[in-house]
């Protein structure tokens, strides 16, 4: 297989698993509605500080090190559980719902979202399933060195999360000012959202167990 096909490959596979809905979706939806378009730009850049954090520890050998050590899989399982239900309580205990514009705390600030973003990402378990069953097949000796072609990859998975994550954070945030006119609309969507992440929480504990 040459070169530039494997690279559009990867894409190919990016694309699907960044579309499809999942934590760091949701958190960017939430940011984005909460503190409108720089916190949610800022969780996205968060995201893929993550993402990037998740190519350098495949790259020196972290998703080796958890296949020769499998004890560590259920523990990253509880940790992102307990990370998700926590943040999934907050927000249905929450009694105003999406504080926006005019009343946004210390938490909406765009470094706050940028900081819980890299985190909701580097605990996110389907992260490491990608880094340890999907990423390595598209490593082939013949294509240079581990680490040049783990910074391209990276670079496309960076990409990749910018346009998917980027669009939607700019599209919420437009939402945002109507929800800052709605308050029964944004006080159900924040509890959607938190319930979305017990339930994911909650799976996550179900994985844990089974591992």
């Amino acid at each position: 297989m040459s070169y530039s096909i494997n690279l559009w490959l990867y894409f190919a596979v990016v694309l699907g698993i960044v579309a499809l809905p999942g934590l760091d979706m949701a958190f960017v939806l939430g940011s984005a509605l909460i503190g409108g378009r720089r916190a949610g730009l800022a969780a996205v850049a968060g995201i893929v500080a993550g993402g990037a954090c998740h190519v350098l520890m495949a790259a020196l050998g972290v998703a080796a090190l958890l296949r020769v050590w499998p004890a560590l899989y259920p523990a990253l399982l509880l940790g992102g559980a307990a990370y998700m239900g926590w943040i999934g309580w907050a927000l249905l205990r929450g009694a105003d719902g999406f504080a926006l514009a005019g009343t946004r705390g210390a938490d909406l600030l765009p470094a706050a979202a940028f900081r819980r973003a890299m985190l909701t990402n580097l605990m996110n378990p389907k992260a490491y399933v990608f880094m340890l069953a999907v990423f390595p097949q598209f490593l082939h000796a013949e294509h240079g060195p581990v680490w040049m072609q783990s910074g391209v990859l990276g670079a496309i998975t960076a990409l990749t999360q910018l346009a998917v994550y980027g669009a939607l954070a700019l599209a919420a945030a437009r939402a945002s000012t109507w929800f800052g006119r709605s308050g029964g609309a944004a006080a159900w969507t924040a509890r959607a959202l938190g319930v979305l992440l017990l339930a994911t929480a909650a799976l996550g504990l179900w994985q844990a167990a089974q591992a």
